[in-house]
């Protein structure tokens, strides 16, 4: 991997989100560095010594207007890129690598997916569900974590981190090893 991106949406209004555990992914792994600003303000980025970490400011339904021209100025294919992103489909905690596949229903992967025109993307999914039943998809993951699930978020993307870092230190194939649930 040569390339973190944790998808999200810029503000403080969404800062604590469920839809910004790739955010909340890429500040963890920034240590503390100043963001610098991409070019009219699509994202914004940090050259770490072994990696480029991203984080697209263009809301998270048009992830890829950044990703793609970042990826382009820096000559990196799209299967060095990891990115990073909330799923409902996993329970709160759990996280999941895989080399590829659709966007499973994500609009910031589907914008990412189309702008690089492949599903051959890798990525790391940040489960945070289950959605209640009786609250709708877009309410639950732009709400903010409960006070009860915020040990689990915190344990989660400390292993969100180690995951990343072992695919950029290691290889893909050994962080999905090392970090997938045993029934994958």
């Amino acid at each position: 991997m040569r390339v973190i991106v944790g998808l999200g949406n810029p503000g403080a209004r969404y800062a604590l989100t469920r839809h910004n555990a790739g955010f909340m992914l890429a500040d963890a792994l920034s240590d503390g560095a100043s963001w610098k600003s991409w070019p009219g303000g699509l994202g914004e980025y940090l050259v770490m010594p072994d990696f480029i970490l991203a984080k697209p400011l263009t809301y998270m339904n048009e992830s890829g207007r950044f990703v793609a021209p970042l990826l382009r100025f820096y000559k990196i294919p799209p299967s060095e890129v990891l990115v990073c992103f909330d799923d409902l489909s996993l329970p709160l905690g759990q996280i999941r690598l895989r080399e590829q596949g659709s966007s499973g229903g994500h609009n910031g992967m589907k914008s990412v997916s189309g702008e690089l025109n492949t599903e051959n993307i890798p990525r790391l999914r940040l489960g945070i569900g289950p959605r209640p039943p009786e609250i709708d998809g877009a309410s639950f993951v732009l709400g903010v974590f409960r006070k009860e699930e915020r040990l689990a978020l915190e344990k989660m993307i400390s292993s969100a981190k180690e995951a990343a870092l072992c695919a950029v230190h290691e290889n893909f194939a050994k962080a999905m090893s090392c970090y997938n649930a045993p029934s994958d």
